[in-house]
């Protein structure tokens, strides 16, 4: 049998219209498992078997995925004979296989063949296997809705620059979540700083994470701040977070969303984070502030807001007993932060 033929014949399965589809046959039904293998150097392989298969010649797959999160890199069939490119679109992929010449089809229990994904994303992902259109070897055609799927926990390998980090699991949790980025793919840098916009951005993937019902509402609503650029890429950010109440601006009309977050500010925006997601302030608001032994450098409009940050447990001081609330956060701070956070929802 020559090339035209076999791809007219794969052609012909992909474009076959409107088959009638059964549910079983009077044997014993064919029935097919996916099945996920460990995540590996960002690559996850998905396995596809059959079992009690009968005279399997040829083939048609349908599965559906995140393409955002995930992107095909190979379809292997196990069978022999010819396979042709996968078909992807949106978020489905196709795919087809036959065995060539006169020859019988694979039957009793088989591994079908495997698909490749690389990670784009790190967090968790689900591939769902929709149906398979089975081809014998009179091509006569038979189509089984599958519906099963598998989840894959698309892990970042551990950054670089964190090894006996204090603050390293907490990291490397949010980063698994797309809470939290590194610096660069292998490099978190934990004692670099924070800009304001950053740390907004932090709290506003923390939130729509975890729960719809505390997900940041879109905005239609510009913020008065006049250094927020239209096409920078915290626009929606600080607008979303301004209307829902979690920041406020150095000025009127300035946000100031290159400059570093300070400790105080970071406080503060965690409370009103807090209060958004209705996480009731433990104890009562207008008791003697903590005794940090610098207590008296905390501005006045951030001492409250301060307070109560202590009291949820979402910050400490550092050493010596200190607050420290005018100096800059660092990024191994801010994602503590966010992960307790995190622990309140």
């Amino acid at each position: 049998m020559n090339r035209k033929i076999i791809v007219y014949m794969l052609i012909s399965l992909l474009c076959l219209p409107g088959l009638v589809l059964t549910t079983s046959y009077a044997e014993t039904p064919s029935s097919f498992l996916l099945t996920a293998n460990k995540p590996v150097e960002g690559t996850i392989i998905l396995t596809l078997s059959g079992k009690d298969i009968k005279d399997l010649y040829g083939y048609e797959a349908r599965f559906t995925f995140d393409p955002d999160q995930l992107e095909l890199v190979e379809a292997k069939s196990s069978l022999d004979g010819f396979s042709v490119l996968p078909i992807i679109k949106n978020n489905e992929i196709t795919i087809a296989h036959t065995k060539i010449g006169n020859v019988a089809g694979e039957s009793g229990d088989i591994d079908i063949g495997t698909l490749t994904f690389k990670r784009k994303k790190h967090g968790t992902s689900t591939v769902k296997w929709e149906s398979i259109k089975a081809v014998d070897r009179n091509l006569s055609d038979h189509t089984y809705i599958i519906g099963k799927s598998v989840s894959v926990n698309l892990l970042k390998r551990g950054f670089l620059d964190l090894g006996g980090h204090w603050a390293k699991a907490d990291i490397e949790l949010l980063a698994s979540k797309d809470i939290i980025e590194g610096m660069d793919e292998d490099h978190f840098v934990p004692e670099a700083h924070v800009t304001r916009a950053q740390f907004a951005a932090m709290i506003s993937r923390a939130l729509n994470t975890l729960n719809l019902k505390t997900s940041l509402k879109v905005s239609m609503q510009q913020s008065p701040f006049t250094d927020v650029a239209p096409g920078s890429w915290y626009k929606d950010v600080v607008n979303n977070a301004y209307s829902a109440g979690i920041i406020e601006g150095v000025t009127a009309t300035s946000f100031a969303p290159e400059r570093e977050v300070t400790r105080e500010e970071m406080a503060v925006m965690m409370v009103r984070a807090s209060t958004y997601a209705a996480v009731p302030l433990a104890g009562d608001s207008k008791v003697t502030l903590v005794a940090f032994a610098d207590s008296e450098l905390i501005s006045e409009w951030a001492r409250e807001g301060v307070q109560s940050s202590v009291r949820l447990g979402l910050i400490n001081g550092r050493a010596g007993d200190r607050f420290v609330p005018r100096d800059q956060a660092t990024r191994a701070e801010a994602a503590t932060v966010i992960k307790r956070f995190v622990d309140l929802l």
